[in-house]
Order: structure tokens, then sequence, then C-alpha cells
């Protein structure tokens, strides 16, 4: 288990300070994870509508993610872009080691989380994909993707613009008093 740190958002690029990158309304909704069936009945949806520029990469958006969702101690995750969440035969984008892994046991990943931008995805309005943290406890997420825009507003992004539902502590035992 590693501890979060906290982390600036990746700098602008050279093509989103002169306006050529695009902006991905992004709606995030948790599918499954150890919540409380208390916590269930009243938060029936839990989601998070997440701005994210086109530069900036995948671990951005978890950090993002991770934030939004009130976490705070991290643990291994991966992005699925397959026929929807939770799909086994989906491409894989992982942390660096988990990539070098993947090649070394003959099953490769389609890329790394640091290094695979947003834009390079090729990703459209009403596309979705899975988002799997912690594989301890199976926090399963479905991104849907809500808008691409090609002005986006000025402002810092990653950012959250929308919240539905509480965030469920991040482990089961803390759900007590929900």
């Amino acid at each position: 288990m590693m501890t979060a740190r906290l982390r600036k958002p990746a700098k602008q690029s050279a093509a989103a300070r002169r306006g050529k990158v695009r902006v991905y309304s992004l709606e995030v909704f948790l599918l499954n994870g150890p919540i409380s069936e208390r916590f269930a009945r009243k938060n029936r949806v839990v989601s998070r509508m997440i701005l994210i520029r086109g530069d900036q990469t995948l671990q951005d958006l978890h950090y993002a993610i991770f934030a939004s969702f009130g976490r705070w101690e991290e643990h291994a995750y991966e992005f699925q872009f397959g026929k929807g969440p939770m799909d086994p035969e989906a491409p894989r984008y992982v942390l660096p080691g988990a990539f070098q892994l993947s090649v070394e046991e003959g099953e490769p990943a389609a890329g790394r989380v640091d290094r695979t931008t947003i834009d390079s995805l090729g990703l459209k309005e009403g596309d979705r994909f899975g988002y799997w943290f912690d594989f301890g406890d199976d926090w399963w997420h479905q991104v849907n993707v809500e808008g691409v825009e090609a002005k986006p507003p000025r402002g810092k992004y990653p950012r959250v613009v929308k919240r539905v539902g509480k965030s469920p502590p991040q482990y089961v035992d803390l759900d007590e008093d929900e």
C-alpha cells in the first residue's frame, strides 16, 4: 500500500497554451466496491463529472478520480478499453512497473498510464471505459465520455464540476456511521 501524496496537475502543453487542446467531460460512476448495504441504500448513484484536457494523461485522470472520491491511500490501478468495464479481454493501460511485468509474462498491456494522453485514445462522445482501483478491494468504475470541447474554457485541469452521492469510505470498516 502506498500513502497518498499531493500532486500538482500536469503543466499545460504548448498546444494547450495556444488553445489547440480539447477538453473531455468524463462522468465517472462507481459500479462496485466494498461498501455497506446501508451506504448503498442512501447513495443509489455515486458519480463525479471530471473535465480533463486531452494533453493530460490517464495518470492525471486517476489522481482526479482518487481525490474526487475522497480516497487517501494509494493502491494499484488500471484503465480498460474494451466492450465495457470489467471486460477481461480489454486493452489495459497500467502503472509503469505493471507494464514491464506484463511484457515479461507475455501478456503485454496496451500502454502505461503515465505516458498515455487522453487525446491519444481517440475518445468521442458516447464512448465508455473502465477504471479499476485497488486490486484487493476491487473498486470498479465506469467512465462515460459525455462531451468533447474543441475550445476549452480557461482554468486548471483536471477538475471536478459535479458530484452525485457521497464518497464511500475507502475502507468499509469506516462506513459504520454513514
